[in-house]
C-alpha cells in the first residue's frame, strides 16, 4: 500500500485520538502517503500531524447528506490513485466519498450498516465494552478481530514557536510572563462544563498567589458567553473566545504554562502539545477519552451517577462538576505553576 485517504472525525478531540492509527499505518507501510478529508474546523489539527501529507478541508455540513457536493469531491479524488480509505466516522454518508471515488479498500466500522460502501468492516463494540477511543481507531490498522499491541503511540502535534510569538504579539500578551489558559467550553453540552463561577473563583485564587500571571479564556464563539461570565467576576481574565482561529489557539496553548479545561477538543490539543494541564471531567469518562499526556492531571469526582454521558444532567444537579471545588483545582494548578519558577 502506497497511498491512503482518511475520512477524519468531525470533532477535534476525536481527530487527535485517531493520530495513533496514522502512526501505526506509517510503521506498517513505511512508504505510505496519507491524505485526509476533514471539516474546516478540524483541518488545522490534522495539518500539524507529521503523518499527514495533505489535508482537504471541506465545508460539508454536519448531519447533512449533500450528495452533489460529495460526488464532486469524489470525482476529484478518483484520479489520486488511493489504495485504501479509512473511514473514521460511523455515519453512512461519511463512507460515500471513498465509494464514489472507487478506492479499492474501504475500511471502517459497520456503523450505520454500511454494507457495500465499506468492504473491510470491523464489528461495532458494545456500549459496555467500549475500548478507549485511541484503541478503537487504532484497531483499523489491522485486520478485523486482530489483537492490538499493548502500547500504542500517543497523539503529538507540532508547534511553531515563531507562530506563537506572532499570536502573542497580536493579542498583546507577553512571552516573558506566565500564561494560564482556561477552556470553559465543551461542545457536547452543559454536563461537561465546569461552572463559570468556579472558573472565576479559580482565577481569583491564581491572582492572589501569582499576581503577575496572564489569564486568558480560549474557545469558539459559542463559548464567549461562558467566558464573559468568568470575566464579570474576574475582570483581569482576557476573553479570547471566538477571537482566535483554531491555529491561533494552538499557538497560544503551545506556550501556556498551565491549561485548565473541560473534556473538550482543546483539552486534547493541549495534551498533544505536551503542555501542563488540568482536565476536569463530569458526565464523561476519563478512562474512555483521557488527555494522553504525562503532563495531564485529571480531576474527576467519580460519583455514583457518573459517567452518564448525557448532554444535560438527567438528575438536575450536575454534582459531578458543581462539587469539584475551585480550591481543589487550584491546589493542583499551584503545584504546576510553582514547578515552572
Amino acid at each position: 500500500m502506497h497511498k491512503a485517504l482518511v475520512i477524519a472525525p468531525n470533532w477535534i478531540g476525536d481527530a487527535l485520538m485517531a493520530q495513533p492509527l496514522f502512526t501505526l499505518l506509517k510503521r506498517l507501510h513505511p512508504r505510505l502517503t496519507i491524505d485526509a478529508i476533514a471539516p474546516g474546523w478540524v483541518a488545522p489539527v490534522l495539518e500539524r500531524m507529521p503523518e499527514i501529507s495533505r489535508v482537504v478541508a471541506t465545508d460539508l455540513a454536519h448531519g447533512k447528506l449533500q450528495p452533489l457536493e460529495r460526488y464532486r469531491l469524489a470525482s476529484v479524488l478518483a484520479d489520486e490513485g488511493y489504495d485504501a480509505a479509512y473511514v473514521l466516522p460511523n455515519s453512512l454518508k461519511s463512507a460515500l466519498i471513498p465509494w464514489l471515488a472507487r478506492i479499492p479498500l474501504r475500511i471502517g466500522y459497520k456503523g450505520e450498516q454500511r454494507y457495500g460502501l465499506l468492504n473491510v468492516r470491523h464489528a461495532n463494540p458494545r456500549k459496555d465494552e467500549r475500548p478507549p477511543m485511541v484503541r478503537h481507531y487504532a484497531a483499523l490498522a489491522f485486520a478485523p478481530g486482530a489483537k492490538l499491541p499493548e502500547t500504542l503511540p500517543t497523539p503529538r502535534i507540532e508547534a511553531d514557536l515563531n507562530e506563537s510569538a506572532r499570536v502573542f504579539a497580536r493579542f498583546g500578551l507577553d512571552l516573558r510572563v506566565p500564561l494560564v489558559v482556561f477552556c470553559p467550553g465543551a461542545e457536547f453540552g452543559p454536563a461537561k462544563r465546569w461552572p463559570p463561577g468556579h472558573f472565576a473563583q479559580l482565577a481569583q485564587l491564581v491572582r492572589r498567589s501569582f499576581p503577575y500571571a496572564q489569564i486568558v479564556a480560549l474557545g469558539s464563539g459559542k463559548d464567549g458567553a461562558l467566558a464573559q461570565q468568568i470575566a464579570a467576576d474576574a475582570p483581569f481574565v482576557r476573553n479570547l473566545c471566538g477571537q482566535t482561529s483554531l491555529a491561533e489557539a494552538c499557538a497560544l496553548l503551545a506556550r501556556a504554562n498551565a491549561v485548565v479545561s473541560n473534556d473538550s477538543g482543546l483539552m486534547h490539543v493541549t495534551a498533544a502539545l505536551r503542555r501542563p494541564q488540568i482536565a476536569l471531567f463530569g458526565s464523561s469518562d476519563p478512562r474512555h477519552t483521557p488527555p494522553l499526556s504525562d503532563q495531564a492531571h485529571v480531576l474527576w469526582l467519580q460519583l455514583e451517577c457518573s459517567p452518564c454521558f448525557a448532554r444535560e444532567c438527567p438528575l438536575g444537579h450536575t454534582r459531578c462538576l458543581n462539587e469539584l471545588m475551585p480550591e481543589h483545582v487550584f491546589a493542583n494548578l499551584r503545584n504546576i505553576l510553582l514547578t515552572q519558577r
